[in-house]
């Protein structure tokens, strides 16, 4: 029997989206470096030709705009938009070359600067048929070369190279040098889609150590009531005494479980801080990210509010960021936690942190969430360390 290869299983939308954003957000990120780096040169080269081969203003303009299509090009191609202007960009610079090859008198060989460097930005990035759409670029800047060629008067050898080899041989290599590059950054984007992948897997392994705590507060308590709903009706006819001692331990039981729960969504189950320390740098650590912890206090006394800024923070520093950092410092005036990764347009939304600033002030603290240089720094502080039972008289005001 024919042994046949396992099919491909297509992906997803969600996964197709997935890696749209990954893309997108890799060539965000090295925007500013390719603008700053390659722009200006582009630029410079642009200028330079047009300064050496226009004869006219006219010439000057009509070679400027290939010039200007070409930046254009670039400038969209670093924001990941190219084919937002691929159609214009690409017929302004196709018409310059064919009028500096045809059009001016004694020719402008450097009309297919722009031209070249468009067509290798938009065959690049080309979803597929990218080496055709390479072909036909190279053989129409060649076919006008030599037409050019053909319309000259005695041409020679060296009109010859300048008019077809030069021009064909810099649009052939633009274009097999942005290939690779194409590569490069759908590495990066792939990175990103895995980072991005493990950031939610950490978030689900947080859903899944709150299930567990919820199992362990009522599976807990729904057990024992059964074994003492099952002691009370052998003993309903012999001792009423102890049935309704029975009666009131579960009651009992059943009010504690119910604040438990009412705690626990709602973020204030007392936490043991040395545990969550180990639980966060856990939970980093599987998203891929280097986790540095320095605790300087005797965390046997550290308050539970602690605990819970420590768990909200490790939550955003999941879901809003892209740390390959964090730095955790324990102390005896409160909590640091420092990451990189932080995205230059505005702080997020962090409703959680919002409510544990306002624990934090009745507790007589200070909690500050601020980014600089890249990083994102919540500080919780304290006057004298948070007391236990501060805390708890506080919870229980802000409860009622």
């Amino acid at each position: 029997m024919e042994a046949r290869s396992p099919r491909r299983t297509p992906p997803t939308p969600t996964a197709v989206r997935r890696s749209a954003r990954a893309a997108e957000s890799s060539r965000r990120r090295f925007r500013p470096l390719n603008l700053a780096v390659f722009l200006p040169v582009l630029a410079t080269v642009g200028a330079l030709l047009v300064a050496r081969q226009a004869q006219t203003w006219q010439q000057a303009c009509v070679l400027g705009l290939g010039v200007v299509a070409a930046l254009v090009a670039f400038e969209r191609w670093t924001a990941g938009d190219i084919f937002r202007v691929a159609g214009p960009c690409l017929a302004i610079a196709a018409v310059v070359w064919p009028f500096g090859v045809l059009v001016v008198d004694g020719r402008i060989q450097g009309a297919y600067y722009g031209l070249a460097i468009v067509g290798s930005l938009v065959v690049s990035q080309l979803p597929r048929r990218r080496l055709p759409a390479a072909v036909g670029l190279t053989g129409y800047v060649a076919s006008v070369g030599l037409l050019g060629l053909v319309a000259a008067a005695g041409p020679d050898v060296g009109d010859l190279i300048a008019d077809v080899i030069v021009p064909t041989g810099f649009t052939a290599v633009l274009i097999g040098l942005m290939f690779p590059n194409k590569g490069f950054y759908d590495v990066v984007a792939e990175l990103e889609e895995a980072r991005e992948r493990d950031a939610e897997l950490a978030v689900v392994r947080e859903r899944m150590r709150f299930a567990s705590d919820l199992h362990d507060i009522q599976g807990h308590t729904l057990h024992v009531v059964k074994l003492k709903i099952a002691l009370a009706r052998k003993l309903l006819h012999s001792d009423t005494a102890r049935v309704e001692q029975e009666l009131r331990e579960m009651y009992a039981l059943v009010g504690d479980t119910i604040e438990q729960t009412k705690d626990l969504a709602y973020g204030r189950r007392n936490l043991n801080i040395a545990a969550e320390l180990v639980n966060a740098q856990n939970l980093l650590e599987a998203a891929g990210i280097h986790v540095r912890v320095d605790c300087r206090a005797d965390v046997a006394h550290a308050d539970d509010l602690l605990a819970q800024l420590l768990r909200e923070t490790t939550t955003n520093i999941l879901r809003h960021s892209r740390a390959t950092l964090v730095h955790i410092v324990l102390s005896g005036d409160g909590l640091t936690v420092v990451n990189d990764g932080v995205d230059e347009e505005g702080l997020p939304e962090l409703r959680g942190l919002a409510g544990l600033a306002r624990r934090v002030s009745d507790d007589g603290g200070e909690l500050t969430v601020q980014r600089e240089d890249g990083r994102f720094l919540t500080t919780a502080t304290f006057a004298s360390p948070p007391s236990a039972d501060r805390h708890g008289t506080a919870s229980g005001e802000a409860d009622r």
